[in-house]
């Protein structure tokens, strides 16, 4: 797809989900945005995938770690065709397959449930080795929150992936500096992401404005052979809309109404 193409698909995709948080008065609407450019890439530009056959054992591999940015995750599998757009209106409903985080038992097209911080990276970690000692030539992408790298569970994966130089795992860092009680450096600053995972043995590739997609699309092109690599894209929490950018309150909170019709005339919505 063109540049110009999947930056439609973005602004298009940001404000289905906020059409679903706004519908469930419920969700975290400013790690989705954050991400965005992230998943279309992966979904639409990087990784091997076939709707129509979403268990296909050859196919790509993605894991949200973050779990709670789950309306980014739905809005584009419904776009892909995975499933009909017409539920995305059920999002958080009880009995619903679109939960407040990925359920790998309810949905097609979601490869691991996830939701708990820390464990989808380790679970990442799991496909990639399984799938090379299967001789199995697939790759495994997972995105995290920055946040989220405040969990132990996260840096054993690292040591694990490459001790086993998995070159088939690329850990995408949603770096946003914005957690739901504050910003990361206040709350539990990491220091330099980038020195520790070069430390943990990992090919880092930062990527300076992770709202570009044209700057991701380029760092997930990289090849990297003999160990796993990971890419640190510095985002905006809330991406897309003036109100929301950088702005911590809008991690866990739906937009009422009138908010919402704000946020879609600025994203020119139309859908």
């Amino acid at each position: 797809m063109e540049i110009k193409i999947l930056e439609g698909k973005c602004k298009e995709l940001r404000g289905t989900v906020l059409k679903m948080i706004n519908k469930a008065s419920s969700g975290h609407p400013g790690g989705s945005l954050s991400m965005m450019e992230i998943i279309i890439a992966l979904y639409y530009q990087k990784m091997r995938i076939n709707p129509e056959n979403p268990y296909d054992n050859s196919r790509d591999r993605f894991v949200l770690s973050k779990g709670h940015a789950a309306p980014a995750l739905y809005a584009v599998l419904a776009d892909k065709g995975y499933f009909s757009k017409d539920i995305l209106d059920t999002f958080r409903a009880f009995n619903s397959p679109l939960q407040g985080h990925p359920d790998k038992k309810k949905l097609k097209g979601v490869d691991a449930s996830t939701g708990s911080l820390g464990q989808g990276v380790s679970i990442a970690t799991g496909m990639a080795l399984g799938a090379k000692i299967l001789n199995n030539d697939v790759k495994v992408y997972t995105v995290l929150g920055d946040g989220e790298l405040q969990e132990g569970q996260v840096w054993e994966a690292a040591m694990a992936a490459a001790h086993y130089k998995l070159d088939n795992l690329t850990v995408i860092i949603d770096n946003n500096r914005l957690q739901i009680d504050g910003s990361t450096e206040e709350v539990m600053d990491v220091g330099n992401i980038a020195s520790k995972y070069k430390a943990f043995g990992f090919e880092v590739i930062e990527v300076e404005d992770g709202n570009d997609i044209r700057e991701i699309l380029e760092a997930l092109d990289v090849e990297v052979k003999g160990k796993p690599k990971c890419i640190i894209a510095h985002t905006i929490k809330g991406k897309g809309v003036s109100f929301m950018e950088n702005q911590v309150g809008w991690h866990g909170k739906a937009l009422n109404d009138e908010e919402l019709k704000m946020a879609l005339d600025e994203l020119g919505w139309e859908g």
